[in-house]
């Protein structure tokens, strides 16, 4: 006789004939709303079994408060924590407040759960989400048996909270252990490639994807996309994307998009989106903001203003301060800095530190000392220990020969405890990411690069660029070239955390003429490609 599916009448049914029958329950409690199902798991007539746990905590994740959750676990813990198991632990730890996670953890260790592939990666998860990546490389590594699942969440988790080294070293690993991809695994380690512009990296997941049966899913191809696209190389990221045949969703267009909009193409850009719109993908705010990024580092301050007003007329789609900030960025790109300003006072949103920074970035290369002192102004109010409000006025007051303004604004630094940001670069070579600050000390071949270095300041000085401040010689990305030539990279990219300074900027001009060779720097702001003495920034980043 088939089981009533009404869970009033299988109760009633269960109550007459006095029935202990576990699975009879177990099934009761999964059919019954979560109020009523607590009700019955805390009254059963017989001992709580880890699956009658389990189908009732099922039973109320989904829509029951956390106290409930919580109600649950205690009366749990009260009877036997052995009935603890590796699912109802994995389900716990996806609906109970991050804060739980912990003790949660602490519990898994004591019953030798957090050791099981399931509950691992609950916890993997959970640390990810709130960004501790050190419990969660802690978590990953209590795991006896790792499959694809624990591998992925791992993967997916360091490289969300930006910890691209430590994401591919578990790909890697992975690899080694003879663990099948999945696609969460293969597109959380391009967004890690990505993040550091790794080309090689990235080459290298790629081939894996083929091999792995992986590179025409949706996500592995749209992470592709941004892999190439955020390592400069668009011809790759285009192939990718016409690989696709037509099946690219609107996170895919939007990552070409992206991709054009980084090295200011803004033709191709605008040419994509009337093929987007064309085959029906609507766009959205991210689609405009690419297309308004490509206006930006475009310098087109005139099309910038027209999509701004597109977007909402023909599209409407309402603008964001990201796309406002990018007309006040395409506006100052050109040394309209009145009209820029004017639109950051009067657009419906309170201009934020991106706004100012933008401004004042205006500023220092149109050499507008009287505004500058304004925009670092406004900047320094949202945020008094921004380093680089101090460091853009300092330079635009020392282009100006205000020696003493600069002296002032270093004393004023020091008096407010506003420290310096460091530099970094990085520069890949032979599939290894090296990574240098202003004035190394630590690198294995130190001595070679600093020789290098030394000779390229010679033989750029016999084309007539000198530099009296040797300080500038030391600079992390300098060095980072320096490196990349001596070691006979196949191509030259280097990747800097903070904006390059102008010195550095002309430096690498001159570079590329003497090595006869493009170099590629992406900066805190975009990519600059220096070939023949000139740079694709046009002097304005």
């Amino acid at each position: 006789m088939r089981a009533p599916s009404d869970p009033a009448r299988l109760h009633a049914h269960l109550i007459k004939t006095a029935s202990t029958d576990r699975s009879a329950y177990n099934r009761l409690l999964s059919l019954y709303p979560p109020p009523s199902s607590l009700l019955l798991f805390l009254h059963l007539p017989f001992p709580p079994t880890p699956i009658s746990f389990t189908t009732t905590l099922s039973s109320l994740s989904s829509s029951s408060p956390s106290s409930t959750l919580f109600l649950l676990l205690r009366h749990l813990l009260r009877l036997s924590p052995s009935l603890l198991s590796d699912g109802s632990l994995s389900s716990l730890l996806k609906h109970l407040p991050f804060p739980s996670t912990l003790p949660l953890h602490s519990l898994a260790i004591k019953l030798s759960l957090s050791s099981l592939p399931f509950s691992g990666s609950a916890l993997v998860r959970s640390y990810s989400k709130s960004g501790l990546t050190s419990n969660v490389l802690k978590a990953f590594d209590e795991i006896s048996h790792k499959d694809a699942v624990c591998y992925s969440a791992t993967i997916v988790g360091l490289a969300q909270n930006r910890r691209p080294s430590d994401a591919l070293s578990v790909f890697v690993s992975m690899r080694a252990a003879g663990v099948d991809s999945t696609m969460y695994a293969v597109s959380g380690a391009l967004r890690a490639a990505a993040t550091l512009a790794a080309l090689e990296q990235s080459r290298a997941v790629h081939a894996h994807s083929v091999v792995a049966g992986l590179e025409t899913n949706l996500v592995v191809a749209t992470a592709l996309v941004d892999a190439y696209g955020k390592a400069g190389v668009v011809s790759d990221a285009r192939k990718v994307f016409d690989g696709l045949l037509g099946d690219a969703n609107l996170v895919t267009w939007n990552a070409t998009l992206a991709a054009h909009a980084q090295q200011g193409d803004l033709e191709q850009a605008i040419q994509l989106f009337d093929e987007m719109f064309k085959c029906g993908v609507m766009p959205d705010e991210l689609t405009f903001l690419a297309i308004l990024t490509a206006c930006s580092n475009a310098g087109e301050a005139g099309e910038a203003e027209r999509w701004v007003k597109l977007m909402e007329s023909q599209y409407k789609v309402t603008p964001g301060l990201e796309h406002y900030t990018c007309l006040v960025g395409a506006m100052a790109r050109v040394g309209r800095l009145e009209d820029a300003e004017c639109i950051a006072q009067t657009m419906p949103f309170e201009p934020d530190a991106a706004v100012w920074r933008t401004l004042l970035t205006g500023c220092v290369v149109h050499h507008r000392v009287d505004m500058a002192a304004t925009m670092a102004q406004q900047l320094l109010e949202l945020n008094p220990q921004d380093d680089s409000a101090y460091v853009m006025l300092a330079n635009v007051n020392s282009a100006a020969g205000r020696k003493d303004k600069v002296a002032e604004l270093w004393t004023t630094m020091r008096d407010r405890g506003v420290k310096k940001e460091g530099g970094r670069s990085w520069i890949e070579v032979r599939g290894k990411v090296h990574v240098f600050v202003a004035g190394e000390r630590r690198h294995e071949r130190l001595g070679e690069i600093y020789t290098k270095l030394k000779e390229l300041m010679e033989e750029i000085a016999n084309l007539g660029y000198k530099e009296e401040d040797e300080g500038l010689w030391y600079h992390s990305e300098r060095l980072a070239v320096a490196f990349g030539v001596m070691s006979g990279a196949v191509e030259l990219r280097v990747v800097k955390n903070l904006r390059i300074c102008a010195d550095c900027h002309e430096f690498f001009k001159h570079v590329s003429r003497v090595i006869k060779r493009e170099i590629v720097v992406r900066d805190v702001n975009r990519y600059h490609r220096f070939q023949q003495g000139s740079c694709n920034c046009r002097d304005f980043w």
